[in-house]
């Protein structure tokens, strides 16, 4: 690959940076350091359409055909790039240099793919051949078609490689919802699909939090969050708590504002008196 202009930063994580079609190289706040993303939505499609999005002209539905072997010989090349060339130094910061894991995420819901299981078999048997110890795979999804068989075998594919699933929670009130995510969803529909996914594979909840038109969220939306996480502490490995770090590419951008990190943080303590990690990222 040619070098880089620019370092790879948490405030740019451009898809089309490494010229290929479904595979991308960010550095990844939540990660700790570098994540290669697999991105099944290269049309900019997604079934949700969240306020916060950093994807330009998102559209509503789902991704195009995968072309499988494309997909692997992407993987291959930047896999070789970061483990055996010079990718590391080349595009990364200091500090950030370590792969911590590869991510269905992208630009749209990557279980919107039909051949999402067949993605995940083929980055699981890719993962195989190399010396990856400690690098995940992991899931970013917004959990909205955990009730396809399809995409509950991949899930269950990635948790027999002790891979982990992070499940899009930014609220649980159907108002909020619809408001931050642009989607109709009864609240008790969240609580099952986050339920039957932690059956099947290691499973976070990452929340986004911001203020709209200037107002945080307010207690009572609070507290039904709360609740929901309070249902199934048991069932989670924990909460990615995390806020604003690149710009909304979506019209409501300019409702946006971040949180201070002493709100976040003080959310983050509420959370973890529930008994659940939470990882703050402001």
């Amino acid at each position: 690959m040619p070098a880089s202009t620019h370092l790879l930063s948490v405030s740019n994580h451009d898809r089309d940076r490494a010229g290929l079609r479904y595979v991308y190289p960010v550095v990844s706040r939540r990660a700790g350091g570098v994540s290669i993303g697999i991105n099944l939505n290269p049309n900019n499609a997604c079934n949700w359409a969240c306020i916060y999005c950093q994807v330009p002209m998102l559209t509503r539905g789902g991704p195009p055909p995968l072309d499988i072997s494309l997909l692997e010989a992407e993987l291959n090349h930047m896999l070789d790039d970061v483990l055996l060339g010079d990718f590391m130094q080349r595009e990364v910061p200091d500090g950030a240099r370590r792969l911590m894991d590869i991510a269905f995420s992208g630009n749209g819901e990557p279980t919107g793919a039909p051949e999402f299981a067949d993605a995940v078999a083929l980055v699981v048997r890719v993962m195989q051949t190399r010396p990856l110890q400690g690098v995940k795979l992991r899931l970013i999804t917004n959990g909205s078609l955990l009730h396809r068989p399809s995409v509950q075998q991949g899930i269950q594919m990635l948790g027999k490689i002790d891979g982990e699933v992070w499940f899009k929670v930014d609220a649980v009130d159907e108002n909020s919802v619809l408001a931050i995510n642009g989607v109709n969803q009864k609240e008790g529909a969240v609580l099952q699909r986050l339920r039957l996914c932690a059956a099947l594979a290691p499973t976070w909840v990452q929340t986004c939090m911001m203020a709209i038109d200037g107002t945080p969220p307010t207690e009572a939306q609070l507290q039904k969050y709360l609740d929901l996480l309070q249902e199934v502490r048991d069932e989670l490995r924990g909460v990615l708590l995390y806020g604003l770090a690149r710009p909304s590419m979506q019209p409501g951008a300019s409702r946006l504002t971040a949180l201070s990190s002493a709100w976040m943080h003080e959310l983050g303590e509420r959370i973890n008196a529930l008994g659940l990690p939470v990882k703050v990222s402001p």
